[in-house]
């Protein structure tokens, strides 16, 4: 079965850089589009990037936009997901993701989601 595994979360201070990893398994990677979402607490997930199957388009949340950017490898089969000049209202559960379709356009809302990690912590001090 799909499993997506992330990691590279932790403690960063306001300012700080981290880069998340979501390493896929038992999925064609190089055929799916990915995202990342995030939850905070008391609040929903939210969309916050996601990148085509080729790795050729991306598309950002304004709130992360220019700040954020996602790549993928597929010869790895890992998608990333670097994260710049964070602010403690970043701070949030990660989530990676993989859609319900194969190729297609950039999807963009968690119902087209269908496999998901078990996210990653990350926690941002002002």
């Amino acid at each position: 079965q799909v499993q997506l595994v992330e990691s590279g979360g932790g403690l960063v201070q306001a300012g700080g850089s981290l880069r998340l990893s979501c390493a896929a398994s038992e999925l064609p990677f190089s055929n799916y589009g990915m995202g990342w979402f995030r939850q905070a607490p008391g609040k929903e997930r939210e969309f916050v990037a996601a990148i085509s199957w080729s790795g050729g388009r991306t598309n950002y949340a304004d709130s992360v936009k220019g700040r954020f950017t996602i790549s993928r490898d597929n010869a790895k089969n890992t998608v990333y997901i670097e994260m710049n000049s964070l602010t403690p209202e970043d701070t949030a559960v990660y989530y990676c993701a993989a859609p319900r379709v194969p190729f297609g356009r950039l999807w963009l809302r968690e119902d087209e989601y269908v496999y998901w990690g078990q996210g990653t912590q990350v926690t941002v001090s002002s």
